[in-house]
C-alpha cells in the first residue's frame, strides 16, 4: 500500500489519470481540463506517470508535431479503484 500511495498520493496524480480515462489527450487538453494545475506541475506528473508505466507518451510527426498521452493497461487497471475512492470521498469527506 505504501508503494502505491508514494506515487498515487502525490497531488494531481489521480486527477491526471482520471482525465486520461476518457481517452488520449494532448498536453494542452489536459492543462485546460485540470483546473488549477500549472504547466510545470502537469509536466512533472506526466513524466512520473510515464516512468511508472501508467501512461504512454506518443509523438506524432506534423506539421504540427503533437504529443498524446494515454493510459497503459496498468493505468487503466487503476480506474475502478480511483472511482471507488472518489465515491468514498463523496460519502465520507466534508466539503471544503
Amino acid at each position: 500500500m505504501a508503494r502505491a500511495f508514494d506515487l498515487l498520493g502525490q497531488r494531481w496524480t489521480g486527477v491526471v489519470i482520471g482525465n486520461l480515462s476518457e481517452g488520449p489527450a494532448g498536453f494542452g487538453e489536459l492543462a485546460r481540463a485540470i483546473d488549477g494545475i500549472s504547466d510545470s506541475m502537469l509536466s512533472t506528473r506526466l513524466t512520473a506517470l510515464t516512468q511508472a508505466g501508467l501512461i504512454t507518451r506518443t509523438v506524432e510527426e506534423g506539421p504540427p508535431v503533437s504529443v498524446a498521452y494515454a493510459l497503459t493497461d496498468a493505468g487503466k487497471a487503476l480506474i475502478p479503484a480511483l472511482s471507488r475512492i472518489s465515491q468514498w470521498a463523496e460519502e465520507y469527506l466534508p466539503r471544503r
